[in-house]
């Protein structure tokens, strides 16, 4: 990018923030507004207990394996194209999936839902990247975008459940429709892409062949587990097979000339402890939507939409922390200080939440639980949105996007399979351990669920540790007008050099 244009900013930036937030808001919703909605569209479509996880299965595979993809061909086709494209193929896929008239269509339009996701989710984040250059207008706009991309999951299942209960799970899908015209029209008259930030370097084909098919079979793998087991021979298959691909994509990345993922982009310490740290906190997370979805439905008897609005605590966390802490402090200290005690605090909430019991009180312990976890999350998310993609060369802003959405969608399915596991293991104990007093089996499948639950809750407990040690650890730009704590990484140097300018503006 020529000097010029790095410091003269754009003038309709805020306006294409708000659309590309609109865009995020969709990929991110499409998530979980699904799950409140998919026990009514299994019964109109007549799908399988054992295939209804492909609903949700064909949206992680395709967008989860086509991220980097996707990433590349935002640096290459230009960021504002692709974002329309996305968007666009996003309302139709959608479209197909209210219109689903059997099992097919359904698993085919979802699937075709994150080909296109995959192509919008990095375009978004690096237009964002290369529009807002000055400090602490970056952190205003990524502290918008963190709360999205943290909250939006919640907000998914009190939209999804409104449209459940009050209309059809056909709306689930058709809701998309407005959201991505809104957004593509918006983002074709507002957005102006920064000159100098294509990279037309010839595509590597076998580094897109090896990503893709690497970590669908990883995708793959960990959603197989939750059904069959981690002993079914096809799982440990799909384990293996993705190690190898993915070990080839990295060998070949080394070699080739313009490769998928240049692995200077992950090689750095500072980005590489964000994409570790933001994907193991997001596997704690996703795997805990799932278990108070369930325990608030099941155990509790909330409706759909009560069900929502019990997420409300962890939304209004998650924008607090990003909008008010992580954005207010991002320019005046370290990430890491942000990063590491942010998924402390979480893993605080985390921990009130393992109390789970048949009859715990929500005021009392599933509120502040919630609160603290969004809290948390939003205070990290908010630095490690920026620094994911900050300090990057523009020719490499989609790619590194990429790699911050895979971490997520990786962690997210990884998440919600790894835990489910746990927790279904741990039910079959508690049940086996207390079958012989027992006097009330359906009691006694409830209790067995909730210990279920809260021993997968211990697990993400420790997930959210790790993910706070591996932030302090690895993490070492310095705060503004100092040096990195560690050696100076291009990354460091670049954080250095951005926050030196609301330091000299005081």
């Amino acid at each position: 990018m020529s000097k010029s244009a790095g410091t003269v900013p754009d003038p309709s930036r805020w306006k294409a923030l708000a659309f590309i937030a609109l865009a995020q808001l969709m990929v991110v919703l499409d998530a979980t507004i699904v799950n409140i909605a998919l026990p009514s569209a299994q019964t109109d479509l007549g799908i399988s207990d054992g295939n209804k996880q492909w609903v949700i299965t064909a949206y992680a595979l395709a967008f989860g394996g086509l991220l980097l993809f996707g990433g590349r061909i935002a640096d290459l086709w230009g960021r504002k194209r692709t974002f329309v494209v996305g968007l666009l193929g996003f309302a139709a896929a959608s479209a197909l999936g209210g219109a689903a008239q059997g099992e097919a269509m359904m698993f085919g339009s979802r699937a075709l839902q994150g080909v296109f996701g995959a192509l919008l989710a990095p375009a978004a984040l690096s237009l964002l990247a290369v529009m807002f250059t000055d400090a602490k207008e970056r952190a205003k706009a990524f502290g918008i975008y963190g709360a999205i991309a943290g909250g939006g999951g919640a907000v998914g299942l009190i939209l999804g459940g409104f449209l459940t209960e009050y209309l059809n799970w056909r709306w689930t899908f058709f809701v998309n429709i407005p959201f991505a015209i809104v957004a593509a029209v918006g983002a074709y008259l507002v957005i102006r892409e920064p000159v100098g930030g294509r990279n037309r370097s010839p595509l590597d084909i076998p580094g897109v062949v090896l990503s893709t098919l690497g970590l669908v079979s990883l995708v793959y793998a960990f959603t197989r587990a939750e059904s069959a087991g981690w002993s079914d021979s096809l799982t440990i298959g799909m384990f293996v097979a993705a190690a190898v691909l993915l070990l080839a994509f990295v060998a070949t990345e080394s070699r080739v000339k313009s490769p998928l993922l240049p692995l200077r982009v992950v090689t750095d310490r500072n980005r590489g402890g964000v994409y570790l740290s933001l994907g193991l906190a997001i596997i704690a997370m996703f795997g805990l939507f799932l278990f108070l979805t369930y325990y608030l439905q099941v155990v509790k008897g909330y409706s759909p939409v009560k069900t929502g609005f019990a997420f409300m605590p962890m939304i209004v966390g998650m924008i607090t922390g990003s909008t008010q802490i992580g954005a207010r402090l991002m320019t005046r200290v370290p990430p890491r200080l942000l990063m590491g005690p942010g998924f402390l605090t979480a893993a605080v909430g985390m921990l009130l939440l393992t109390q789970l019991d048949i009859d715990t009180s929500y005021a009392a312990v599933i509120l502040p639980g919630q609160l603290l976890l969004g809290l948390g999350m939003g205070t990290a998310f908010m630095p490690a949105m920026s620094l994911a993609t900050h300090g990057i060369e523009p020719r490499d802003a989609g790619v590194a996007s990429a790699m911050v959405n895979t971490s997520q969608q990786v962690g997210g399915a990884i998440g919600t399979a790894l835990l489910n596991t746990i927790a279904a293991s741990a039910t079959t104990a508690y049940v086996v351990d207390h079958a012989a007093g027992a006097s009330d089996p359906k009691l006694l499948q409830l209790q067995a669920m909730v210990s279920g639950f809260a021993a997968a809750i211990w697990w993400a407990v420790g997930i959210l540790v790790a993910a706070s040690a591996i932030a302090v650890t690895l993490i070492n730009t310095g705060r503004p007008g100092t040096g990195a704590a560690g050696g100076p990484g291009d990354l460091a140097d670049g954080v250095e050099d951005e926050f030196k300018i609301p330091v000299v503006a005081h």
